[in-house]
């Protein structure tokens, strides 16, 4: 009989576990873990007799999707191996999912909960939106249908609203980056406020959104954020952390700014409803006014003084009146002659021209065209197409 060495036995073994086990799944529970320097994840799978050690390489640890931690219930595929250093064999991890949850599903509930207990979703620290934005970013893909609607609701409720777009990817390995990158560079611009979202669909195509770089750039924004993503019935972390959510993109561009015909209007309305109150305190005036003359031994005098001294009222009442409606009436002509002045047609009018590229895009940097590209010029009225011959670059 060959007497083998400890290591040539415990190289054999584990030749032997390797070659039989090429492939496993195993069911327990974590326990034990430990995350190495170098980013390799070490931990116990148990149940309630045995127990094995499991290892799990950053390479495969960093497309896990929700954190490791004692006590979770796992299925973990691998193969076995033996460490011979120890003599310890041991489940070589390549896949590893959590046990009746989705992995995705399971991440969500553990960032939620973890930025819920740092004070993310504080009630208190939401800000109200502005009641007249006069400029808003949107975060979002230039190409989807969401901010299709979205510029078409504002537009119509607002026509001389200014909108800054942030072009992102909104699903994809960079996607949550891109967002939160785009968050950070609306707010070093003088905006009102920040709209972001995206159309609807699969838990995993909204990920991005309940990525936690995401939801700290929300939290960080110095402007009041606007989170609309997917349907009304998905709801994101980046849901949570917004100021207002807003169950679909088309919903938050209206709740982003009014309807500037209704303000009009309701101007309109508010002198109408003034003008009678006066009235109607006048005419209760004169009832009580007659009424009293019946009591008064020597009426004609004492009621031309009473008359004399009503007609002096109505007469000061009526040119404090009519001095509030010249006010009110100057500020709403000053108003919407600065709401006029901010539309695109104005900055036109004043000689100023419009630039846009071979993409269709307004240019804002000479390095956005090539020589010979055609460039349209769009002025107050018609436009010019051009040629470049000449770059110059600041």
């Amino acid at each position: 009989m060959k007497i083998y060495t400890v290591s040539e036995l415990t190289k054999a073994i584990k030749d032997r576990l390797e070659s039989e086990w090429p492939e496993v799944w195993i069911e327990g529970e974590v326990s034990n873990f430990k995350q190495s320097q170098a980013g390799h994840s070490y931990f116990t799978l148990k149940d309630e007799r045995s127990q094995i050690r499991a290892v799990l390489f950053r390479g495969n640890s960093g497309a896990l999707r929700f954190s490791l931690q004692d006590g979770l219930s796992v299925l973990a595929y691998g193969h076995l191996s033996v460490y011979e250093l120890r003599g310890e064999y041991q489940i070589i991890v390549d896949h590893l999912e959590p046990k009746g949850w989705g992995a995705l599903q399971l991440a969500f509930e553990q960032l939620k909960k973890k930025l819920e207990a740092e004070g993310l979703f504080d009630p208190a620290r939401k800000r109200p939106l502005p009641f007249l934005p006069q400029k808003i970013g949107i975060v979002t893909s230039p190409t989807g249908a969401a901010i299709r609607d979205m510029l078409q609701i504002l537009t119509r409720r607002y026509p001389t609203l200014e909108i800054l777009i942030a072009p992102v990817a909104v699903q994809g390995r960079e996607a949550a980056a891109e967002i939160a990158a785009g968050i950070e560079a609306l707010n070093q611009e003088e905006l009102d406020l920040i709209i972001i979202g995206r159309g609807g669909g699969s838990l995993e195509d909204l990920w991005a959104f309940n990525e936690e770089i995401v939801a700290r750039a929300i939290y960080h924004s110095r402007l009041p954020v606007i989170s609309a993503v997917g349907h009304e019935t998905d709801f994101t972390i980046a849901d949570f952390v917004a100021d207002l959510r807003a169950p679909t993109p088309s919903a938050a561009a209206e709740l982003a700014v009014p309807v500037k015909e209704e303000l009009q209007q309701t101007i309109l309305q508010l002198q109408t409803r003034l003008k009678r109150g006066i009235q109607a305190v006048l005419e209760e005036k004169r009832l009580k006014l007659k009424q009293w003359i019946g009591f008064l031994r020597d009426p004609r005098r004492r009621l031309e003084e009473l008359l004399l001294r009503v007609d002096s009222y109505q007469e000061r009442i009526r040119l404090v009146f009519e001095g509030r409606m010249e006010v009110y009436r100057e500020t709403v002509q000053r108003l919407q002659a600065h709401l006029k002045s901010l539309g695109p047609l104005a900055v036109l009018e004043r000689g100023y021209a419009i630039a846009i590229g071979p993409k269709g895009k307004a240019l804002r940097d000479s390095r956005d065209v090539d020589i010979d590209d055609r460039v349209k010029i769009q002025l107050a009225r018609g436009s010019l197409e051009t040629l470049v011959k000449k770059r110059d670059l600041l």
